[in-house]
């Protein structure tokens, strides 16, 4: 089975990479989409101490769920197996570890997304993302 892994953030440039592994996915049988949004961790150690664990996973399933969404609802009737997923972490780390704990062997995600700072050329998740895995990256615009 083919396992293709979409990180996700909203971002146009996150949809363009939605829709070329659509393309791709019907394209090949036995395709496996794994749709990934990570929540940044917002709280430190002295927030942590006024807000329950619990609040803060609602806060961030919430989130993410406005991310997924949408795209779940893109997705229904497509006939693509997809499994949808969030994390909280580091957002190019978790990525990466999505990618290995769910056995991906690619990773098509945008140059560009939600984030305020970037880089110049490529967005600073794609070049760190690119840099921690050692499966095939396709950086859509």
């Amino acid at each position: 089975m083919n396992r293709i892994l979409v990180p996700i953030d909203g971002s146009a440039s996150s949809a363009n990479a939605l829709a070329t592994s659509l393309v791709w996915a019907k394209g090949m049988a036995g395709v496996q989409l794994h749709v990934l949004t990570v929540q940044q961790p917002i709280a430190s150690g002295n927030v942590k101490r006024f807000i329950s664990a619990d609040t803060l996973n609602q806060y961030y399933e919430e989130e993410a769920l406005k991310v997924l969404e949408p795209v779940r609802e893109q997705l229904a009737g497509s006939g693509i197996d997809v499994q949808f997923q969030w994390r909280v972490g580091s957002i190019a780390d978790t990525i990466v570890d999505y990618a290995k704990e769910a056995d991906c062997e690619h990773i098509v995600m945008g140059t560009r997304g939600m984030g305020g700072f970037s880089n110049l050329l490529l967005g600073s998740i794609a070049t760190k993302v690119l840099s921690l895995t050692h499966v095939p990256v396709t950086l859509v615009k």
